[in-house]
């Protein structure tokens, strides 16, 4: 449980850092971006460590899914399709904080998929 929070509260910290690097920088996503945003990255893992704590199989599978959503959704959007909210096209003076939290929520989103994967489908043994 420990390490699923840690991941989860990382995994926050760093997307409010970036977050304010999108607001700097100008890059809106669109009401379908941002509804995925608010609801799959940001509140999906915070639903599913709340869920955790009662039922932790769920708990960490709701992790690991909104994880690995946001995992596909931020490297496409800012590693593959050439668009605002890619990397190399970011205003300058945001261009640093931006990529830096872009491939830190890459490596933290993966983390939280495999913690998550991995405290959803864990066997106990009998004693």
């Amino acid at each position: 449980m420990r390490a699923l929070a840690a991941v989860v509260l990382t995994h926050l910290a760093i997307s409010v850092v970036h977050g304010a690097a999108h607001t700097g920088a100008r890059v809106d996503l669109g009401a379908a971006g941002m509804a995925f945003v608010y609801i799959v990255i940001l509140a999906g893992p915070l639903v599913g460590l709340g869920v955790a704590f009662r039922r932790p199989r769920l708990g960490a599978a709701i992790v690991a899914l909104s994880m690995a959503g946001a995992l596909v959704f931020g490297v496409v959007n800012h590693f593959f399709i050439q668009g605002a909210d890619h990397v190399a096209h970011v205003a300058r003076e945001w261009r640093a904080l931006f990529a830096s939290t872009a491939a830190l929520l890459a490596i933290i989103e993966a983390a939280g998929t495999v913690i998550g994967m991995r405290g959803a489908v864990r066997v106990r043994r009998p004693s």
